[in-house]
């Protein structure tokens, strides 16, 4: 059970969502960082939006997510995203493994978060976004 596990407190992984130039048009994506000097394993990514729009409760549906390994110091992109969902808390629960001990943290880039004034230059993509530590 849920319960009996033991989670560890996550250090070293970042989530962004960062936005880069394809073939003329730009495109948002959310990216995992680890800045570990480990691998992670087994990777478990549920990415969701919530919140209200003009008044109205709105739900994206949710995705799932699997990585089998990101290694050391590694960046690896999720999904993509939509710039309308921005107007949503766009929620991302990261589980892992580091050996044997298992990982867990929610992320959520709450509405508001992609503002023009949150966005600044993000080093380990080299591009433009915001990242959540």
């Amino acid at each position: 059970m849920k319960k009996d596990i033991e989670f560890h407190p996550v250090t070293g992984v970042k989530l962004a969502i960062a936005k880069e130039e394809i073939d003329g048009q730009t495109e948002w994506g959310v990216y995992i960082i680890n800045l570990n000097l480990i691998e992670l394993k087994n990777l478990m990514i549920t990415s969701k939006g919530y919140g209200f729009i003009e008044g109205q409760e709105k739900k994206t549906s949710t995705l799932r997510h699997m990585i089998e390994e990101l290694g050391p110091q590694s960046i690896a992109k999720i999904e993509p995203i939509d710039p309308n969902l921005f107007v949503l808390n766009n929620e991302f629960w990261v589980s892992y493994y580091i050996l044997d001990q298992i990982f867990d943290k929610k992320f959520v880039f709450v509405e508001g978060s992609m503002d023009s004034s949150n966005i600044h230059r993000i080093p380990e993509l080299d591009l433009e976004g915001v990242l959540h530590p």
